[in-house]
């Protein structure tokens, strides 16, 4: 018996008029007979994502420190809080931290202030050098730390996305310390903070575009409407050899990519159309949409593994962004600063819970999206962090963390975990959850799984 089944590039690419359309993982990728340990399903090889996710000013407890994220039981077996009950259906493979404080946020010693200031400490664990001068110091964040090691072979190291419009700030942001350090959580270097785009369309030039500058992209994008156009021919040609199976896989995957283009058209046109002063510069301008836009292009980044790690911002310390999907209209700051009033705790923690129900739109795209025994959640690492535990009194102790996927096999979920010491424990077991054993990262002490 003759097993003739076709082996693709898993590094193959759809090449157009400046286009480059990476494709998602499909059977015909894997060689006959190939045991999957050994193809580019298995994790070890396709390596797992990752996603640090950065929200300010932490979120709402009661005045006993207990109940809206805590859990009321530690270890297995407890009842999502309030705030986290939008991932009851990922429970499985959810830990919660609770306990641990966000030291490199605190001011350094002998000084006080500048709460708003340290974001950068997030995911570096690295207390930063107060400078408003160009001789800044920051650390290396775990994105870019997961993404120097094994993140070379993509087209894209790493992708950085935010929500909103850091252009306001200039000069020095407050008690002395550089807007890179509020701006940024994704730092490639102790003096390289790196840029998070809020464009969703620069965002997905980025993901297709094959290197042309800005101005052809756009000459592109005008003559022809959609990069698609550029590659049909070529899709065509493939699919014709492909079985039903890939077929279906990437008719989908193409028309998601299509879809997702339609959605930006159409946000693009309306925020031309009408012009909004209220909200941050940037496409669409419901936070909504905008954060689902951010979502759907990662999902198909990952998919098609043009990148595999990224860094998101929610929102910058002192974010005047309001939120009225959550049912709450009072501005993020405002809304943290409820000075123990427990009608306003109780609108920051509807806040709070909003927040993590726009994640839960990333989580069951992921999980809806197979990969090779698994799925794209199960083959995913993502970390919810803070710089602050009580933002009404800009406190860094007991700041809530969250790690949320199967980390390919890698991370036990179900699980409420309370600790003490550095919150830079919890960065530095993430690392160790992609085979980056370091002893130290930052204030670490230790870790925290």
């Amino acid at each position: 018996m003759f097993i003739t089944k076709k082996h693709i590039d898993r590094r193959m690419f759809l090449r157009g008029m400046g286009v480059t359309l990476a494709l998602p993982l499909l059977d015909s990728m894997l060689p006959a007979q190939t045991p999957l340990a050994q193809t580019a399903a298995n994790p070890a090889l396709s390596k797992t994502r990752f996603l640090g996710i950065f929200s300010p000013h932490g979120w709402a407890r009661e005045a006993d420190n207990t109940g809206f994220w805590i859990p009321d039981k530690v270890g297995k077996g407890f009842e999502m809080p309030p705030t986290l009950t939008p991932l009851t259906p990922y429970q499985d493979q959810t830990v919660i931290f609770s306990g641990w404080d966000s030291t490199a946020a605190m001011p350094p010693p002998g000084s006080s202030g500048g709460d708003h200031s340290r974001a950068s400490c997030a995911l570096t664990g690295v207390n930063p050098k107060k400078t408003g001068g160009s001789d800044i110091y920051g650390g290396v964040s775990i994105d870019q730390i997961i993404a120097q090691k094994y993140g070379q072979d993509s087209l894209l190291p790493s992708l950085q996305l935010g929500i909103e419009d850091p252009g306001s700030n200039t000069g020095i942001c407050g008690w002395g310390y550089s807007c890179a350090y509020s701006n940024s959580v994704s730092w490639a270097a102790p003096n390289k903070p790196l840029p998070h785009e809020i464009n969703p369309q620069d965002v997905f030039e980025r993901l297709f575009g094959d290197g042309a500058t800005p101005a052809e992209r756009l000459s592109r994008k005008k003559e022809n409407g959609s990069i698609l156009d550029n590659i049909t021919r070529k899709v065509a040609k493939l699919q014709k050899d492909l079985p039903a199976q890939d077929k279906n896989r990437l008719g989908s995957y193409l028309e998601d990519v299509r879809e997702i283009e339609r959605r930006l058209q159409l946000a693009a046109k309306a925020s031309s159309d009408t012009p909004s002063l209220d909200v941050p510069f940037g496409v669409p301008e419901s936070f909504d949409d905008h954060i689902k836009f951010m979502y759907d292009l990662l999902a198909i980044a990952w998919q098609a593994d043009i990148t595999r790690y990224a860094a998101l911002m929610y929102a910058r310390d002192v974010s005047l962004r309001a939120y009225p999907e959550s049912g709450v209209d009072t501005v993020n700051h405002s809304c943290s600063h409820h000075g123990e009033d427990t009608k306003r705790r109780l609108e920051y923690g509807k806040m709070n819970r909003y927040h993590v129900q726009t994640l839960t739109y990333f989580l069951k795209k992921l999980k809806a999206t197979p990969e090779g025994d698994a799925n794209l959640l199960d083959n995913s690492l993502i970390l919810w962090t803070s710089n602050m535990g009580n933002g009404n009194q800009h406190n860094h102790n007991n700041v809530g963390h969250l790690l949320i996927g199967g980390g390919s096999g890698q991370l036990k979920g179900g699980r409420h975990l309370k600790g003490e010491g550095s919150a830079a424990n919890i960065l530095l077991s993430t690392l160790h959850l992609f085979g980056i054993e370091r002893e130290s990262l930052g204030d670490s002490s230790g870790t925290a799984l």
